[in-house]
């Protein structure tokens, strides 16, 4: 029986290099693709001159100091994801796991305040799984739908709204309410002394507002903010000594009040009415059913799920 023109076609292409092709269009850099699979920088440029060669397309061309893909390469992106997807959901359920031997690559994108309060997880991660390696890559609730959707990362935590892409499921881990850290040294806070006294504000971006504003300005009050501050990690420093106040998370505030953090920081609640502070954990539903990454999904939930 003469082969089909899918499987002639299939014939001229190593499937291994469309791992390589979806790296380089997420990456849109040879060293970094090559980093992501762990790749030497030789072995993917000699993958896209394959993929070249096989699709008759230059795919990614360089633009200044990254590579921009070619309308011939989003077409190739947008046809195989589907495929892809499929495969990888076929793949898992056939793949086991065994934690205490397996050499599993997890890539797990979070919030930098989750970050702080999940550095148990990493301890367990490492205890459980000895021979696992983990990708953290820095994310936030704007930047995680589409670390989900390219697949750039395959988990993600964080405080982070529910509008994800549909391949995405999600979990509540913890719904709490915000709450106000200042100075050991300083005077509780109500609603009067918080108006008045200055805030610091952590903003990747570099504005200046955030969601207390708007609750605030629904009372016909406001607050000062005098700084912004790139992360988490600095705020012990910024708030000792001085009469700042920042509002954070309660999963911040235990990971910055626990014995192990040191002291000098105390805690109030947010003294008007405000949104909860919902963690999320969510994943690519092409990894529901993979063996390694349930076993992941359950060591955050031992770790970060409120009970």
């Amino acid at each position: 029986m003469p082969p089909r023109p899918e499987e002639t076609e299939l014939r001229r292409l190593d499937l291994n290099l469309l791992p390589v092709f979806v790296a380089l269009m997420r990456e849109r850099s040879v060293t970094r693709a090559g980093e992501a699979l762990f790749l030497s920088q030789p072995a993917t440029s000699a993958a896209l001159a394959r993929l070249r060669t096989v699709f008759r397309d230059e795919l990614l061309v360089r633009n200044g100091k990254q590579l921009e893909p070619t309308a011939r390469a989003e077409a190739l992106l947008d046809a195989l994801t589907p495929s892809l997807q499929a495969i990888a959901a076929a793949l898992a359920g056939a793949v086991p796991f065994d934690p205490a031997t397996d050499e599993r690559v997890f890539r797990i994108g979070w919030t930098d305040d989750v970050g702080m309060a999940a550095k148990p997880l990493l301890a367990r991660i490492w205890q459980q799984a000895p021979q696992c390696r983990l990708v953290i890559r820095a994310a936030n609730y704007r930047t995680i739908p589409g670390m989900l959707e390219s697949g750039e990362i395959g988990l993600a935590l964080g405080f982070m709204a529910d509008d994800l892409p549909a391949l995405a499921k999600q979990r509540v881990l913890r719904r709490g309410r915000f709450q106000v850290l200042r100075c050991a040294n300083t005077a509780p806070v109500d609603l009067e002394a918080y108006c008045a006294r200055p805030h610091v504000l952590v903003t990747p971006r570099g504005d200046l507002t955030g969601f207390a504003d708007a609750a605030l300005e629904r009372l016909g009050r406001s607050r000062r903010v005098v700084l912004g501050v790139p992360e988490y990690g600095l705020l012990r420093q910024v708030l000792l000594g001085t009469e700042l106040l920042c509002t954070v998370s309660d999963a911040l505030v235990e990971a910055l009040m626990a014995p192990e953090a040191g002291g000098g920081l105390a805690v109030d609640p947010l003294p008007f009415d405000s949104p909860d502070s919902v963690m999320r954990m969510a994943w690519r539903t092409a990894l529901d059913h993979d063996p390694a990454e349930e076993w992941l999904r359950a060591q955050v939930v031992a770790v970060l799920a409120r009970r």
